[in-house]
């Protein structure tokens, strides 16, 4: 019976295998079916997928290579079959939009799984895909899978393919940096790249045409097709999706002197995007859980961020510690604090205010913010500094030694985080107070975990789920010459609002929230090297609903 219409909360596991892998439902599944063995024609090159999930509706997405442009037809069912149609339509495939398509499937019941799969004119067929609709109403449980910083030259994305083999999710959320858009042998360094894993092109991205490459070439992975496949996914883009620490007017790894306006890159990066993602157009959303919870899709780069302040130009020039740490303080007592500093914008801010207050009022025990960077406070403990080795590169000898220097003054780690914009988050974190919100913020970025009590003026506010990276290195790879376990210790004793951290590990965060309280499983892979090493390891932090504090036993 689970073979044809399963349960709304039922698990991949309660499925029928054989039925789903015969439909393509599994692809590389536990069964080990080659990917040949999915169902998808010859002109759908890439699989399927869905995301922006409702209560009565669900964007899907595929891509079909023709001669010219062409019209598909889309298929909604809770059959595998397909003898039951719920929702159907048209969606055309055109060369102007790199072949790629997406369709609202409406009209659905809300809290259901649903399959779904688009036919060509000749009668081919794409991938069968799973996906599944917000619930309404009292709502006891809701799980989402939730990845950040997937660099494909480091390694598997061995985080995916657990996920995707878990099945228990109700939805997949990408926080950023799904891509990485240097060149090879940038980073990771041809000494570091994963044999195997090859990039396309051969070169940073800049133009349209690279930007859809490099996602032709991620989406090739048959562990992040699976997982597309397999779940909705909410997804929002970081940095690395453009540049290196991007930002409104610009970015660090962007020379317009070479690579031409800003503009026109980030015009092309959010193209691609929106082409190869499925997502809508909006740049931040909601998505209402029930009576559970609001989660609220930001964005945090391209649309007001004001560029990041420099460590590097603040201590320019200063050749004594003296001089240096006088900078540092005058910097803080000053540009720091500087109100018009905006990370959100006015009008995101104001939308996000107005959704807490809407959110907390309607009773519902949780507001989750799902977005790139950590809020939490976090700055270099002194014993970082303290047995450098002499052949360590010089640029990562700067930078600890600046963050360390930093930490003495009072600022933070990080300036590219939310700490680097401390009057933009004070305005969230009032926000959140007025509306009496028990905020979760969501946060990628650093490729390690972490976990956070969040607070503003000696009130609580929240707390904060960091996720480790698909595969990209964290901090064990600036500080190596440190035992991990001193590291996450004393990082963890010099930050008040950090309750523990992860400092070494890749995978992916297991989020459940009920009425009562909500978690976090880390899960750690034990390698992103060996394909298909699976979760070795696991920690679970929770908060209970109204705390607005971590609960670590």
């Amino acid at each position: 019976m689970f073979a044809t219409e399963p349960p709304a909360a039922a698990p991949l596991s309660a499925l029928d295998r054989r039925s789903l892998l015969k439909t393509g439902i599994l692809g590389l599944g536990v069964a080990g079916a080659p990917l040949a063995a999915q169902t998808g024609g010859k002109g759908f090159s890439h699989g399927v997928a869905s995301g922006e999930p409702a209560a009565e509706r669900v964007l899907l997405w595929t891509r079909f290579v023709g001669a010219q442009d062409t019209a598909l037809e889309f298929e909604v069912s809770e059959t595998l079959e397909f003898s039951r149609v719920a929702a159907g339509g048209s969606v055309t495939a055109r060369a102007e939009n790199d072949w790629c398509c997406k369709a609202w499937a409406e009209g659905l019941e809300p809290g259901r799984w649903y399959y779904y799969r688009f036919t060509a004119p000749d009668g081919s067929h794409s991938d069968v895909g799973r996906t599944k609709t917000l619930p309404v109403g009292a709502t006891d449980k809701f799980r989402m899978a939730v990845f950040s910083c997937s660099n494909l030259g480091f390694g598997w994305f061995n985080a995916y393919a657990h996920a995707a083999a878990d099945g228990d999710f109700d939805c997949a959320l990408h926080l950023g940096d799904y891509f990485y858009e240097y060149g090879p042998g940038t980073y990771p360094s041809n000494e570091e790249t994963q044999s195997g894993r090859v990039l396309f092109p051969a070169h940073e991205i800049v133009s349209l045409a690279d930007y859809r490459l490099r996602y032709a070439t991620y989406r090739r992975d048959p562990d992040l097709r699976r997982l597309h496949q397999l779940f909705p996914m909410i997804a929002g883009w970081d940095d690395h999706e453009s540049t290196n620490d991007s930002w409104e007017g610009g970015a660090q790894n962007h020379q317009s002197e070479t690579e031409g306006e800003w503009s026109v890159r980030k015009a092309a990066a959010v193209k691609a995007y929106r082409e190869w993602m499925p997502v809508s157009d909006e740049p931040w959303a909601a998505y209402e859980v029930g009576d559970l919870a609001t989660l609220y899709r930001l964005e945090t780069r391209l649309t007001a961020r004001a560029e990041q302040f420099s460590y590097g130009q603040i201590l320019s020039g200063k050749t004594s510690p003296e001089a240096a740490m006088a900078a540092l303080v005058a910097f803080r007592e000053g540009d720091y604090r500087d109100g018009s500093r905006e990370l959100l914008g006015m009008k995101q801010q104001a939308w996000l205010a107005d959704g807490l207050k809407r959110s907390a009022s309607a009773g519902k025990p949780w507001q989750v913010l799902v977005q790139q960077v950590l809020m939490g406070n976090l700055v270099t403990a002194p014993r970082l500094t303290e047995g450098l080795p002499a052949d360590l590169p010089a640029y990562i000898r700067q930078r600890i030694l600046a963050g360390a220097m930093a930490g003495r003054a009072e600022l933070p780690l990080n300036m590219d985080a939310w700490d680097g914009y401390p009057a933009a988050r004070e305005r969230i974190f009032k926000a959140a107070l007025d509306a009496n919100a028990n905020l979760i913020s969501l946060a990628g970025d650093t490729h390690n975990a972490w976990a956070f009590d969040l607070d503003h003026a000696g009130e609580k506010v929240g707390v904060e789920f960091g996720v480790q990276g698909v595969t990209s290195p964290g901090l064990e790879s600036y500080a190596s010459y440190l035992p991990v376990d001193v590291l996450e210790r004393e990082t963890v004793a010099h930050n008040r609002q950090l309750k523990w951290m992860d400092g070494s590990r890749r995978g992916y965060m297991a989020v459940e929230l009920t009425p009562a309280s909500a978690s976090s499983e880390f899960r750690f892979v034990s390698s992103v090297r060996d394909k298909g090493a699976g979760v070795n390891d696991t920690r679970r932090v929770s908060t209970q609903a109204g705390s607005r504090a971590l609960d670590m036993g």
